[in-house]
């Protein structure tokens, strides 16, 4: 019978006390930005309640954008240094970031139905996300068919940086691409956006410290998790090659 290690991650280990703050941060965090987003923001004029989706869909994107960029800096580190650990958080940026990018999708679509008449329309701003997201699954779906551990890591890391292309446009394309429904919350929006609002100091409220937690404390706290969580599966792996050897 295989016996654990006692400094194996599959053995019981607490959470670094950073870690366990920053979930707690992450958890209060989050509820706090629920309670200013739903009770202390006024409602918009012309949107109603649904605008207040916004304060969940903007920073959905923004979590997603530092997500993405760990898993480029993940890639680019490993490639230089060949650090599996970098490897790791190239992944735990893409599965985290992913999970942003589609709640920033779906809330998006929920505002849309209601504002645009439609639940999806191909504007250049959703097409291009849209893109993003297939992007990134296309990166979990080829990781995960490549049996070679060292060509996986290289390959994938090379992936990640030039996917990171596909967040750029996202961003960039409302600003350069005037065609375009999409509104814009800081500056003017294109002349052809349905349902832009002003960023008074209440939605600015609601909004700076949503954006902060999604844009930091979450990420990077769910890619912490994301980490220790590959650490319990390559031991797990490791046994299981262990015990079909012996």
């Amino acid at each position: 019978m295989t016996q654990l290690k006692s400094d194996s991650p599959l053995v019981a280990s607490p959470q670094p006390r950073l870690l366990r703050a920053l979930t707690m941060l992450t958890a209060l965090g989050f509820a706090g930005c629920l309670v200013l987003g739903l009770l202390v923001a006024g409602t918009d004029i012309q949107q109603g309640q649904v605008q207040r989706i916004f304060y969940i869909h903007m920073p959905a994107f923004f979590g997603a954008f530092t997500a993405f960029g760990a898993t480029v800096l993940g890639g680019l580190v490993y490639l230089w240094r060949g650090s599996e650990a970098w490897d790791r958080i190239a992944l735990a940026g893409v599965e985290v970031g992913l999970a942003f990018a589609l709640i920033n999708l779906l809330t998006g679509a929920i505002w849309a139905r209601p504002i645009w008449n439609t639940w999806w329309t191909w504007d250049p701003r959703l097409t291009s996300a849209a893109v993003m997201c297939l992007t990134y699954a296309a990166y979990l779906m080829l990781r995960a068919g490549i049996e070679n551990p060292g060509r996986r890591r290289s390959l994938m890391s090379v992936y990640g940086i030039f996917a990171f292309v596909s967040v750029l446009l996202t961003l960039f394309i409302i600003r350069i691409v005037p065609d375009t429904i999409h509104p814009v919350i800081v500056g003017a929006s294109p002349q052809n956006a349905q349902g832009s609002f002003e960023a008074t100091s209440g939605v600015l409220l609601a909004l700076l410290p949503s954006m902060i937690l999604w844009l930091t404390v979450m990420p990077i706290t769910l890619m912490w998790h994301r980490y220790r969580l590959a650490l319990r599966q390559e031991a797990v792996d490791a046994l299981k090659l262990k015990a079909l050897g012996g």
